[in-house]
């Protein structure tokens, strides 16, 4: 990792294969409110069909190994697409905010390391409206300039749990970054904010995945991911609550 000084992190381990893509844009996608983060990077995994190529370690992380179709995984992912300059780091477990620091300080760390130019922190934003809209936030004039157009700014409120230490973390160091926020009502696993969220990137980036499957196929997700949304609640409630603007990430 370069930059050791600035990017020591306690207990967090990042074990990868070497990263083959030419300054790619690094997608993470956290549990949070509606698992917004969590579902669209599944998606966008599946959709690129991308590459496994490592996974991010942590003493402080629930002793557990994740199953698909009998095999063993690591439940805190990391993903590449060498065609689609794509980086992507998905979870399975939530990340307790005693935790969130360090974490992000070596992802943004190992970010820097393997050449990443920008960062996307996809997450869901806690609102009473009807619509399904993305909020966004970025790190910097120009990534504001680009997603102002394709997202509700967020004048004022905090980014809260892991997706707000990512921000923070690659404002500090200068890494240009945006958070796209997909609104939900619910705490519950919401396929259709984790929709409208990865049409902005599609957007963004001329992407081409495909949403109209997570809408069909919503009430089957949100059934699958409710045990993880559980989890993400009780992480929540084990710390101690603050006053803060609406809840998010």
């Amino acid at each position: 990792m370069s930059e050791t000084d600035d990017y020591d992190a306690i207990d967090v381990e990042i074990i990868t294969k070497p990263v083959r893509s030419k300054e790619p844009i690094l997608i993470e996608g956290f549990p949070g409110i509606g698992l917004v983060g969590n579902i669209a990077s599944q998606q966008i995994i599946e959709e690129l069909d991308m590459e496994y190529i490592g996974s991010i370690e942590s003493r402080y992380f629930p002793p557990i190994a994740v199953l698909y179709e009998g095999l063993v995984n690591m439940p805190v992912r990391i993903y590449e697409s060498e065609e689609h300059n794509i980086v992507m780091v998905v979870s399975d477990i939530p990340i307790n905010p005693s935790v969130s620091y360090d974490v992000s300080k070596a992802l943004v760390g190992w970010a820097k390391s393997v050449g990443v130019k920008e960062v996307i922190s996809i997450a869901g934003i806690a609102t009473m409206g009807e619509d399904n809209k993305v909020f966004g936030a970025a790190t910097n004039e120009e990534m504001l300039e680009r997603i102002k157009e394709k997202v509700e700014i967020f004048q004022m409120g905090t980014i809260s749990g892991i997706s707000g230490s990512v921000m923070a973390e690659c404002f500090m160091h200068n890494l240009p970054a945006i958070s796209l926020l997909g609104a939900t009502k619910t705490q519950n696993p919401d396929p259709r904010a984790a929709a409208v969220v990865v049409d902005v990137l599609n957007s963004l980036y001329g992407f081409s995945i495909d949403t109209e499957g997570l809408i069909e196929q919503a009430e089957k997700i949100e059934v699958e991911m409710q045990k993880l949304a559980e989890d993400v609640r009780t992480t929540e409630q084990s710390t101690i609550p603050r006053k803060e603007f609406p809840m998010y990430g």
